[in-house]
């Protein structure tokens, strides 16, 4: 597939895209948290592709934008729709109810990490060097620090253990983001589909497969407020239709590994508002993990280097 070289406004454009959504992401947790006061986690995944589907199916209508015409594709889409949406989706709303917007952000934040594992491991799309090795490493320890397992050691306790299973299903999405950047990149981005059919058809494929669960969200008690409806809304149509399409455009111009460090800016405006919004609290440990994430991610990502000389005498020796 051949590529060009992209001008200077394209750059911009892609750059400021990348810092939208991630802002708008960022955002999501606050959002989620908000609509949990009035709504089940099944209700929030739920309305969240549904709107998100007829957003980017809007965008599709205007633009006349083309659907893939190969079963296979549609199988792909598929996929992705399930693991890079309904899946995480599912993890995080279920994951609000017991940890703090803030912790989810910088949980997610791990999404480079799986990324560079997935890539790697699973697809083989690219070949780990020593410093990502490194990074993986670091960005693991970083997970287990911001968890604090020695906080839960010796606890019968309900609520210290559905907070340790809502930070596990925090990995869990993020993994499931992993997997998605990089099934996108070996299946998906060199067949030349659109960024915005892909972003469609992932969105989509994810609506589809959660009308299943139509039944008892129809039939489960919600408590709305504008507070509650405002969230709902910007989580389905700017988080999941615009965003998304902002996401496979950055994708398509960028790579799974670069796009994947959106996460860099999701943790700071997650944390913030959750702070400054919703009054949460960090203990020590969370930010100290987030920077070991953050480190980790620099080398996975070959943003940060060994030096040569202890790469020489690692070699020698």
């Amino acid at each position: 597939m051949t590529t060009t070289t992209p001008t200077p406004t394209r750059g911009v454009a892609t750059a400021a895209k990348f810092v939208g959504m991630g802002l708008i992401w960022g955002a999501s947790f606050l959002f989620m948290k908000v609509a949990l006061e009035g709504t089940t986690f099944v209700q929030v995944f739920w309305t969240r592709l549904v709107l998100g589907a007829l957003a980017l199916g809007a965008v599709m209508l205007v633009t006349r934008s083309p659907l893939p015409r190969s079963p296979k594709m549609w199988g792909h889409f598929a996929v992705v729709g399930l693991v890079g949406c309904v899946l995480p989706y599912g993890f995080f709303a279920w994951a609000e109810q017991y940890v703090t917007s803030g912790i989810a952000s910088i949980l997610n934040a791990t999404t480079p990490i799986m990324t560079a594992l997935m890539v790697t491991l699973a697809f083989k799309v690219e070949r780990l060097t020593r410093e990502q090795v490194l990074g993986i490493g670091l960005g693991v320890v970083g997970v287990i620090v911001i968890i604090g397992p020695w906080r839960f050691a010796g606890t019968e306790a309900a609520a210290p253990l559905t907070e340790f299973a809502g930070q596990i299903a925090c990995v869990l999405a993020a993994l499931c983001y992993g997997v998605t950047f990089s099934y996108l990149r070996k299946f998906v981005t060199p067949t030349g589909v659109s960024a915005r059919t892909t972003a469609f058809m992932q969105i989509f494929a994810g609506a589809v497969i959660v009308l299943v669960f139509t039944p008892w969200v129809v039939t489960s008690p919600v408590e709305l407020d504008w507070g509650i409806v405002l969230s709902l809304l910007v989580l389905g149509v700017l988080g999941t239709g615009v965003a998304y399409l902002w996401n496979i455009d950055v994708l398509m111009a960028w790579g799974p590994t670069a796009v994947s460090t959106v996460t860099y800016l999701t943790p700071v405006v997650g944390v913030l508002l959750g702070v400054l919004v919703l009054g949460e609290t960090l203990s020590w440990h969370e930010p100290v993990g987030a920077v070991l994430v953050l480190i980790g991610i620099l080398f996975a990502q070959r943003r940060l280097t060994m030096p040569a000389g202890l790469l020489r005498r690692r070699a020698g020796g």
